[in-house]
């Protein structure tokens, strides 16, 4: 009878990969990103142990929005004074762009302490440099 594979932390080596956000579409390259995190291009992935992999991101100011998005979406969260903030999409462009893909892979990923560990190997840089050379991330198509 044949056992189901479990996998345990230290056997898990996780990769780095290097995405480019130019000109992508934020859903579609958010989703890659998730399922790269989350460790399910894995054939051992296990739900209950981070089997995911580094993600570096560049560029991210560059990232393509759909139709009049940019103008329309809006992010709001609570500040705990009376009212809600709010800015839209274009306001965060110019602001934070890195919040941008940063929240879209967050409400992707599970709703748990799992999901905060695999967040922290998200790696955002506006532009084309980023620290992470030494660990020579290999490029993703998305």
């Amino acid at each position: 009878m044949q056992k189901t594979y479990m996998a345990k932390p230290a056997d898990v080596k996780p990769a780095w990969w290097l995405v480019d956000a130019d000109g992508k579409t934020l859903g579609r390259m958010a989703r890659e990103i998730a399922v790269r995190l989350m460790g399910k291009h894995r054939p051992g992935y296990t739900p209950h142990v981070d089997t995911g992999d580094f993600v570096i991101v560049i560029n991210c100011e560059k990232v393509a929005l759909s139709g009049n998005k940019w103008q329309k979406k809006e992010y709001r969260w609570v500040t705990g004074y009376t009212g809600q903030r709010s800015e839209t999409a274009e306001a965060r462009r110019e602001r934070r762009p890195e919040l941008i893909i940063h929240d879209a892979v967050r409400r992707m990923l599970p709703k748990n302490k799992l999901a905060r560990q695999m967040l922290k190997k998200l790696k955002i840089y506006s532009g084309e440099k980023h620290p992470h050379q030494a660990q020579q991330p290999e490029v993703l198509e998305v």
